[in-house]
């Protein structure tokens, strides 16, 4: 009996020492260092990230997930809290990405900053501040992947339709019209030879050209200088010009004193031969009516009324 006393007190003994030997362990392994709370929110799927993964900032591992779980308050939303070490710099522009530790899939949170709000974001127990979750390669590759998928499939309809058999036909007349172009260039360099053979020729009959045009702009020179000459001559003063006005100016005094003086006696002899001639022309018309006039002299003339010898009929 006192045996079997000893042996229960032994079992207890040893119970009761794994027991301490457990809560030891637990206390020396625990976590003494007092991290901060942040809190999470993404609608994007957290797969592979578990509680107890780490959150790390550039790389570097600054603290734990807490807990995962959906937000009560909005649908279809998680809350995934974190802490982190109070050195970490986290700021009002800190975001979240999730990263994942080679083949495995097992997740993480990957912490870091664009720098546009450097303020350090504060946070407590009570109020854990909240920080962006943005959508990482993964996840930007999966929601393009069905518009990848679309256009590649529009791409395979367009390649198929470009190989149908009408389009086959069309594609092997252009290569054909693409040897005969190459074709008739290879025969182009043998059709160039002769106008290339006189090109020699042309340059130099162009030299000859341009030389004559020189010489021709040289003699033009020359010509306006002579003609500059010529006109400063034919203004200068008492040159040409200068003679011509005046013999001009003389000449039109001349005709002034012609238009004064002249005129006027000439217009009054117009008028005396013009009287003259009238006079002339009447003694004509009565020669005309009485020829005989010339021996006997004019007849007299038939009295009028009132005088001797009027007969009133």
């Amino acid at each position: 009996m006192e045996n079997k006393s000893h042996a229960l007190l032994a079992g207890l003994f040893t119970v009761a020492l794994l027991i301490a030997a457990v809560f030891f362990a637990l206390w020396f392994n625990r976590d003494r260092v007092d991290r901060i709370p942040y809190e999470m929110a993404t609608s994007l799927p957290v797969s592979g990230l578990n509680p107890q993964a780490s959150v790390r900032y550039r790389g570097l591992e600054v603290g734990k997930v807490d807990s995962i779980g959906f937000n009560p308050q909005k649908t279809g939303e998680i809350l995934v809290r974190i802490s982190v070490d109070p050195s970490t710099p986290i700021t009002h522009s800190t975001f979240g990405t999730l990263g994942y530790q080679g083949v495995t899939g097992i997740a993480y949170v990957q912490l870091d900053d664009d720098g546009s709000k450097p303020a350090l974001l504060p946070s407590s127990e009570k109020r854990p501040a909240r920080i962006e979750i943005r959508p990482s390669i993964l996840d930007n590759i999966q929601n393009r992947s069905a518009a990848i998928l679309q256009q590649t499939e529009a791409l395979t309809a367009n390649f198929n339709a470009l190989l149908a058999p009408a389009n086959q036909q069309k594609i092997i007349a252009a290569i054909d019209q693409i040897g005969s172009a190459a074709t008739a260039l290879e025969a182009l360099p043998k059709q160039l030879e002769p106008a290339l053979a006189q090109l020699p020729a042309l340059v130099g009959n162009a030299q000859q050209t341009l030389t004559s045009i020189s010489a021709l702009s040289r003699q033009g020179s020359a010509l306006a200088a002579d003609l500059a000459k010529t006109t400063r001559q034919l203004q200068a003063p008492g040159g040409p010009l200068a003679k011509l006005t005046d013999t001009a100016e003389h000449y039109s005094a001349i005709a002034d004193n012609i238009e004064r003086d002249a005129l006027p006696a000439i217009n009054a002899l117009t008028n005396e031969a013009r009287t003259v001639m009238q006079t002339f022309n009447r003694s004509l018309g009565r020669l005309g009516e009485n020829p005989q006039s010339i021996l006997l002299g004019t007849p007299d003339l038939p009295p009028g009324p009132g005088e001797a010898g009027f007969e009133g009929r």
